[in-house]
């Protein structure tokens, strides 16, 4: 947090905000287990950008590798060593349940003039996620981890004690805000699912080949890892398509020189489907693409194109590829390893979905997909909110906005 210009050192005293190392509030508290063959552990990770706790499926001690591990309790600031630079910085919840991580995960406790809740904000913010990034620089290019001494000594504004609650709570409103939202978009989106069940319960599952003219994808040209410009040509990444959703800045640009087959440009309306799964994302994810869609945008060989027949809805096939039975059928025919899952063009045809007749597919879908736009929404008005929080944080912790009129607006 750099110092607004109009705020000198004497006034920054004035106010109590101390310029300190992060050691000045934070001691290493690492309490190192031995690991026990006969027991079970439930590990957690660190997610990325601040966004909190991962939690993973326990642990056999005869399965594991690590001879200790360390003990992760509630209410103390946990970091990964090696994907600090990404932001993977959290403070644990006060209800968290016992759980343990490797090495790779230091914790600190809070001085008694430090409010973990405000250093858990702290951790979403550009800010922390910017310094680690600097600490993190290695040689080459090469990325090192972020030692517990480096990530001690990052220098930082903080407020005193008095002033961290204050801002704890005006962003408490704005999170409970947010959280209420998500909660809702939740909410629609498990009664459309559960609607699109009801509708669909007495007919029955056909092979969905058998009512597409083809399905069609692209291939994996040179690209460019950065989202490409108005001016230029790209590809899509696997995470452009979730249910329900195509994302166009989730591609890459084309490397220079580099040629697709028209066949392969995304065009507005197509139904897309991924036959490759990532660590968030899904195999066998169906979207339609909007009509605003840009041009130049291409399939991989990783996303097709399902092309429906005469009879078969484009919305409906969305629709009916959601359903918990179509995605049973999914897990089921694709392959791999748990974090990289595929599934080929043939069992994507050979999936069966029910079929009724053209106009009771266009209800179904006109249905769902009201309800889905509820939870749309809800989302949209959430992430609104969440740019809202971003810039208001920022102007409490460079001071550009006091604190009195934050909680007036909130």
């Amino acid at each position: 947090m750099s110092d607004p210009t109009n705020n000198n050192h004497a006034a920054q005293v004035q106010e109590g905000w101390i310029r300190a190392p992060l050691g000045r509030f934070l001691t290493p508290n690492v309490e190192s287990v031995e690991v026990n063959p006969e027991r079970m552990y439930p590990t957690v990770g660190v997610l990325n950008r601040g966004r909190g706790l991962l939690y993973r499926d326990p642990v056999a001690g005869s399965s594991t590798s690590y001879k200790t591990l360390n003990r992760i309790g509630p209410g103390v600031l946990v970091y990964s060593r090696l994907k600090a630079f990404e932001g993977a910085i959290t403070v644990t919840p006060n209800d968290l349940p016992e759980s343990f991580a490797s090495q790779e995960f230091p914790t600190f406790a809070f001085a008694s003039d430090a409010d973990p809740d405000f250093f858990r904000i702290l951790t979403t913010t550009q800010y922390i996620w910017d310094a680690l990034q600097v600490a993190s620089k290695g040689m080459g290019g090469r990325r090192e981890r972020v030692k517990p001494a480096d990530f001690l000594n990052i220098v930082m504004d903080i407020p005193p004690l008095s002033m961290q609650e204050r801002i704890v709570e005006v962003i408490g409103v704005v999170d409970d805000q947010i959280t209420a939202l998500d909660g809702e978009a939740k909410a629609a989106e498990m009664v459309a699912g559960a609607i699109a069940e009801s509708m669909l319960a007495n007919h029955a599952y056909v092979r969905i080949g058998n009512h597409l003219d083809r399905i069609e994808g692209g291939r994996s040209p040179q690209a460019i890892d950065k989202p490409p410009t108005e001016d230029e040509e790209g590809v899509l990444k696997v995470s452009a398509v979730v249910a329900f959703q195509f994302i166009a800045d989730e591609s890459k640009a084309l490397a220079p020189g580099t040629e697709m087959p028209e066949s392969a440009e995304v065009q507005a309306g197509d139904v897309l489907v991924t036959r490759a799964s990532g660590a968030i994302h899904r195999v066998g994810a169906v979207c339609r693409v909007p009509s605003d869609v840009r041009g130049g945008l291409y399939l991989s060989d990783k996303t097709l194109r399902m092309v429906p027949a005469d009879g078969l809805d484009p919305d409906f096939l969305v629709v009916a590829m959601a359903l918990s039975g179509v995605r049973r059928q999914i897990t089921t025919a694709a392959s791999g390893s748990a974090s990289m899952k595929n599934i080929s063009q043939s069992k994507i045809a050979g999936l069966e979905v029910p079929m009724p007749e053209l106009t009771e597919q266009r209800k179904v879908a006109s249905t769902v997909l009201s309800m889905r736009a509820l939870g749309c929404a809800c989302r949209a008005e959430a992430n609104s909110l969440r740019q809202v929080r971003a810039a208001l944080l920022s102007g409490l912790l460079d001071r550009t906005i006091a604190i009195d009129s934050a909680k007036l607006e909130v």
